[in-house]
């Protein structure tokens, strides 16, 4: 499906085109905590806690800044149950669900191909 771009910069979305504002979209989709955390929600509805053992080694910080911004596309739900204390789930969206299967299929890739990628060598200290 052709879309007009609403930049006016060319008749159709272009990830190619700078000005193409679905370039956001694919910075967001290409980055490592969104992809992981896309991954991590495909088996359901996760709270913050659970997402932040998941993803290791990602800071409180960059999860929650990740999570707002897959929430302010649309990829992601965030749902606050009133108790005490505050239960706060987050759950794919048909638009993440969409989404999560391009990624899954990439981060199997990594998985089965990084023994034959040539890795530089660590610094020497």
């Amino acid at each position: 499906m052709t879309t007009t771009c609403p930049s006016g910069q060319h008749s159709h979305h272009d990830v190619y085109a700078a000005q193409c504002p679905c370039r956001a979209l694919l910075d967001l989709l290409a980055n490592k905590w969104s992809a992981l955390a896309i991954g991590a929600l495909e088996d359901g509805p996760q709270r913050f806690g659970e997402l932040r053992r998941r993803l290791q080694g990602v800071s409180p910080k960059v999860l929650t800044q990740t999570l707002r911004r897959l929430e302010d596309f649309g990829i992601l739900d965030r749902t606050v149950y009133p108790a005490v204390p505050l239960h706060v789930e987050y759950a794919l969206t048909s638009l993440g669900q969409s989404a999560a299967i391009p990624l899954n299929a990439l981060r199997s890739w990594v998985e089965e191909n990084l023994d034959h990628t040539f890795r530089p060598e660590p610094a020497a200290s």
